[in-house]
């Protein structure tokens, strides 16, 4: 009776002990799923917060090249302003020039117009003497016609002289009054000039102040996308670490001897049959070579590897198409070597993993736990390698 119910005890031990293991195994995936939440969470809101950044920046470009015009613009208000003053500089010098010419004139004008009054007014008051004294003076009568004709040509030139003294009197002042409306228009444009001049520079300055708005509010982006970048790789170093563990479990759990149904006691003797003969001590059996016999410690075998697990093999080379560094260089520093450099998150720089016969050292990041990147030194190489799964160990 003793023996059945410490048979049982046994039994219901070693049910346990397979239970309980599965759950853990279990815990740890909820885990990771609750961890891989958070960060899918938190991605979500990095991609958001790159996309306001992106949005902001590109608004910011818009204003840079609006004020690039806008200064455009300023320019060649500047120059146009500095051509109306010289215009306008121009002008005044011909006014100048034309108020002298048209002083002139007007002096000339009425010189002659003095001189013909004379003529007129000699002539009016001595007309009859002066045809009669010319009559007796003559010689003949071609030579008094002569003389009278000189009279009326020195008036007809007194009149002409006058009228062209007018006349020109008359032109300087069109010209004079014509650049006055000239500079008034010049005045007019200078004016507007410094108008638009004010509102250039109003506008340039509330659009440098929108820029720092927007400056502003892309670097507390940045900040937020900087906090969320640092979530995300501790998050991705707490599922490496828990994926590591699941391995581990899963490797330790494959590595346990197979639990056998206990056979039943038959220790005592049944009435009416011979007692069976004395038992002989089993002879150790040699253990094959995927197990791990009674002497070897959990996951560790006699050769000094520990079992990590069953991995997802992959590869990749140093180049664009793979995300590799610009630098050329590994995650570590290091220069990768094909046939030595392998990448993996969750595990320290330097440890040796064996995978299907050859040992690699990890030298590189990019890829969680549980997933192995073989580094090639072409990309032919790697996309030919492929994808496998296989048993992955660590050498101490």
């Amino acid at each position: 009776m003793r023996k059945k119910t410490s048979t049982g005890l046994i039994l219901g031990l070693l049910s346990a002990s397979l239970i309980i293991t599965p759950c853990y195994a279990a815990t740890t995936q909820s885990k990771i799923s609750a961890e891989q939440g958070k960060q899918k969470e938190n991605e979500k809101q990095l991609n958001d917060a790159q996309g306001r950044i992106k949005s902001l920046e590109s608004k910011k470009n818009n204003l840079e090249e609006y004020l690039t015009e806008l200064n455009n613009q300023l320019s060649e208000l500047g120059e146009n302003l500095q051509d109306i003053q010289s215009q306008s500089d121009a002008r005044q010098e011909e006014l100048a020039e034309l108020e002298t010419q048209l002083g002139e004139a007007q002096k000339k004008e009425e010189e002659q117009y003095s001189k013909m009054k004379l003529r007129i007014q000699y002539m009016y008051e001595n007309s009859n003497s002066s045809y009669i004294t010319l009559f007796l003076e003559a010689k003949d009568l071609s030579e008094f016609l002569s003389q009278a004709e000189n009279m009326s040509q020195m008036t007809k030139y007194d009149r002409k002289m006058l009228e062209e003294y007018k006349k020109t009197t008359a032109e300087i002042k069109e010209k004079e009054e014509s650049i006055k409306k000239e500079q008034e228009k010049l005045k007019k444009l200078h004016k507007e000039s410094l108008e638009k001049q004010d509102e250039i520079s109003s506008v340039m300055k509330s659009t440098r102040s929108q820029m720092e708005e927007y400056e502003t509010q892309i670097s507390a982006e940045k900040d937020t996308t900087k906090a969320l970048l640092n979530k995300i790789n501790v998050q991705s170093d707490k599922i490496n670490a828990l994926i590591k563990q699941e391995k581990d479990e899963e490797a330790a759990q494959s590595q346990k001897p197979s639990v056998q149904t206990p056979k039943p006691d038959n220790t005592a003797k049944p009435e009416n049959k011979p007692a069976p003969e004395e038992s002989k001590p089993e002879t150790p059996q040699k253990p094959e070579d995927n197990n791990n016999n009674s002497q070897e410690s959990e996951g560790q075998n006699t050769s000094g590897e520990k079992y990590l697990g069953k991995f997802k093999i992959t590869a990749y080379c140093n180049g664009s198409c793979c995300s590799g560094h610009s630098s050329g260089l590994t995650a570590s520093g290091t220069v990768p070597v094909q046939g030595r450099t392998v990448a993996m998150n969750g595990i320290p720089f330097g440890t040796k993993l064996k995978i299907n016969g050859s040992v690699y050292t990890v030298e590189d990041r990019g890829v969680p736990y549980g997933h192995v990147d073989i580094y090639f030194e072409s990309h032919e190489d790697a996309m030919e390698f492929g994808r496998m799964y296989a048993d992955v160990y660590q050498v101490n």
